[in-house]
């Protein structure tokens, strides 16, 4: 691709416009002819003798630039060979073939002298003169809508958002909007059997690891077993048709459980299906809407505090139902206190099995990782036995969760059968499917009915909170298995939405997808988001035939699987890396753990945002002003201050003070504004009040490279004298004649 070197930055043919007219060929011209600008709108309007001689056609291709002919102005493109020759030294034209016509390749042309055919993009520097000549077949006239017999752009007439919206319109119901949205449609045609084989396995391997997880999660969001299976295929038949990423599991997860519990208030099941709903819709509105963004405020120390302590306080409550302790309250304090005050009652048989059980997990878990050699049989021989049990190995570390609860559970039933009762079970499950119907929009607890509205006030932060962490997980999970593959949040945002509302028709909790799934999945080999198909058909055939059996799983056999899954969600070795980076950083991800931990996980990370938030706000208040002493080429002293960031109003005020303290006594001050990208009314409100204070002194101050959108800016408030310039030669010339004055 072409590259262009325009003002110091390398773009790529298709991002830049070209700008660029030059009215001198020579620095020395250059010298003799650029005069600074000022208050008084003495622009640059000097003509080189060399573009006044420049043939007013392109140099490859016939078509002509009436605007140059009028103006005297170059606004065309050149060939690389004249370049040089004509001082183009703003536009270089790198690795352009020769006798490539720029007009066609690059809609070269003139703006204001638009050709049929061609989307010119080419504009003038100085943005205020027009066409002025009536000759010209395209000189503008504004009182028909037309510009001298070619149609103005849409945005210009009268119609124009008319026409924009109804592009628009065409855009969201075209055949590739229809494929992004509805991914199904762009890999369905292309399935084949390899690739259904594939998904039938990956499918089958996360169902045996979604099966006990469901159960042991609808425990700890304070749900009966059987919600978190009903949790668990609706949203994988969904994530089938609208989901972008193979890769992603979509069904119940440790932080939706626990924050569904924090905000259930011990109210039913009723309530975590209304926060299903609405979840639901947030997400889809948030998609809809591409709400994204609100993501982005959540940095990487606050998304770490928040899942280290979500991990703890997770691990926290299964303790209880490790050593076969009974009492109430989830929370992190709560659960510490319990323990204490009943540590007394703890079984001994239900603590045995559930640290046996956690031992087992995590040593099955290294499993797949053990290299096996190979026998003394031939080399073809000995390389499928390494195949085959490499593969055995990795399937019985997968599997791992489902073998602990089946074997614990067959424990539990041969005690059962000789009249003994060691472990706490699971019990009742209630079989069958659930039925298809709206999520609850009124509930009744005890002799209290409550209506929409007051579910909804009772759910409070929750239904903002839930959606919002649950669409930061899954693009997390996404990004990780993309393979550096563009992720669509849009899209995403959209699938969980609508996951989550097809959930709740079946009583479900809040969905979203896993990362342990997600890494099952990857290593499984899944081909296409149709493998959550199978997962979903297992679970249905699950909840249908074996929910009797689900009686004899010991709690503590379902408490192990969580806690090994959520202590690997701990992340606390990041803050080193952070405290070796950055150390203030430090503050929200501590912020954001303590408070989960001591208060609840939403108003945790919500205080971790306000401290990130507050950081952000203080650095745009006190921009870096760094002040040093220069010296021109014609010997005149000055100060040169520079601002590394934009100028908004919580830093204008500042920024005066900073300025007028900088300046030296009897020397002029250049303030570089390169770095500054963005201005505001109260920021050119403050530059009009310094300008006027150093006028007041005596003292002259300049502005360097300030981008002409800002200079725009700070020329609408109309300050006393506005001296900017871009160039050193015209910098040195404000200097000499600053020197002059004093």
């Amino acid at each position: 691709m072409t590259k262009y070197k325009l003002n110091n930055t390398v773009r790529s043919a298709s991002e830049v416009t070209l700008t660029s007219y030059m009215t001198g060929s020579m620095d020395s011209r250059r010298e003799e002819n650029h005069y600074p600008m000022s208050d008084s709108n003495q622009n640059d309007n000097i003509r080189s003798e060399t573009n006044r001689n420049l043939a007013s056609t392109c140099h490859v291709c016939p078509h002509s630039c009436d605007f140059l002919h009028h103006s005297g102005k170059l606004a065309a493109s050149l060939m690389k060979q004249e370049c040089d020759q004509f001082g183009l030294n703003e536009l270089k034209v790198e690795g352009l073939e020769r006798n490539v016509c720029l007009c066609e390749k690059y809609n070269g042309g003139c703006k204001l002298c638009p050709r049929p055919g061609l989307a010119p993009t080419l504009s003038y520097l100085d943005g205020k003169d027009s066409c002025q000549d009536t000759s010209c077949p395209t000189h503008f006239s504004h009182k028909n809508g037309f510009a001298g017999g070619f149609p103005l752009k849409p945005d210009a007439t009268e119609g124009g958002w008319r026409r924009r919206l109804g592009r628009r319109a065409r855009a969201c119901c075209s055949t590739k909007t229809l494929v992004r949205r509805v991914p199904i449609m762009g890999w369905l045609p292309q399935y084949s059997p390899r690739k259904g084989l594939a998904d039938i396995i990956a499918g089958i391997t996360v169902g045996l690891t979604v099966i006990p997880q469901a159960i042991a999660y609808a425990g700890v969001a304070g749900l009966p077993p059987q919600y978190g299976l009903y949790s668990s295929f609706m949203a994988c038949f969904v994530y089938a048709v609208v989901g972008s990423v193979k890769d992603s599991a979509i069904g119940p997860t440790a932080i939706a459980a626990i924050l569904t519990r924090e905000n259930l208030h011990g109210l039913g099941p009723e309530f975590a299906v209304l926060l299903a709903f609405l979840s639901g819709c947030v997400e889809l509105v948030m998609g809809i809407l591409q709400l994204g963004f609100l993501i982005d405020f959540i940095s990487g120390p606050v998304s770490v505090g928040f899942t280290s302590a979500a991990a703890i306080i997770i691990a926290t409550t299964q303790i209880k139902d490790i050593l076969g302790l009974s009492f109430p309250g989830g929370k992190f304090l709560q659960v510490w206190t319990g323990l204490y005050e009943h540590i007394g009652e703890t079984r001994l048989w239900d603590a045995v099995l559930g640290v046996s059980c956690i031992v087992v997990l995590l040593l099955l878990r290294k499993v797949k990782d053990i290299k096996v050699c190979g026998g003394g049989v031939g080399a073809t021989e000995s390389a499928g036995v390494r195949g085959a049990a490499s593969q055995a190995l990795w399937f019985l570390s997968t599997t791992r969760n489902i073998l602990v609860v089946v074997v614990c559970a067959a424990l539990a039933y041969y005690f059962d059968t000789q009249n003994k009762a060691p472990f706490v079970l699971t019990g009742d499950v209630k079989p069958g499917l659930p039925q298809l119907s709206p999520p609850p929009f009124s509930a009744t607890v005890g002799n209290h009915t409550y209506t929409f509205v007051e579910m909804a006030s009772t759910l409070g932060s929750a239904i903002f909170v839930v959606p919002l962490l649950s669409i930061l997980e899954n693009i997390a999970l996404a990004k990780v298995f993309s393979e550096g593959k563009y992720v669509d949040a849009t899209q995403e945002m959209l699938a969980l939405g609508v996951c989550n509302i097809a959930s709740s028709l079946v009583e479900s909790m809040p969905v979203s997808g896993a990362l342990s799934r997600g890494a099952v999945n990857h290593a499984s080999g899944v081909a296409t988001t149709a493998g959550g198909v199978y997962t979903g058909v297992l679970v249905l055939l699950a909840l249908q035939y074996f929910t009797p059996y689900f009686y004899y799983i010991p709690k503590a056999s379902l408490a192990a699987v969580i806690i090994a899954a959520v202590v690997f969600m701990m992340e606390l070795h990041v803050f080193k890396p952070i405290w070796k980076t950055k150390k203030v950083d430090l503050i929200p991800g501590v912020v954001t753990f303590a408070a989960c931990l001591l208060t609840r996980l939403e108003l945790g990370i919500v205080a971790g945002i306000a401290v990130n938030l507050l950081f952000l706000l203080y650095a745009s208040a006190r921009p870096s002003v760094k002040v040093t002493r220069a010296v021109s080429s014609d010997g005149v002293e000055y100060v040169v201050a520079s601002v590394d960031r934009a100028l908004a109003f919580p830093s204008a005020e500042y920024v005066r003070r900073a300025l007028s303290k900088a300046a030296a006594p009897g020397l002029p001050l250049v303030l570089d504004a390169r770095h500054v990208q963005a201005a505001d009314f109260t920021a050119a409100e403050g530059i009009k009040a310094l300008i006027e204070d150093f006028h007041a002194r005596g003292q002259t101050i300049i502005f360097y490279n300030v981008k002409p959108s800002i200079a725009g800016i700070f020329r609408g408030v109309k300050p006393r004298e506005f001296l900017h310039c871009s160039c050193r030669a015209d910098l040195d010339r404000l200097l000499r004649t600053a020197a002059q004055k004093v």
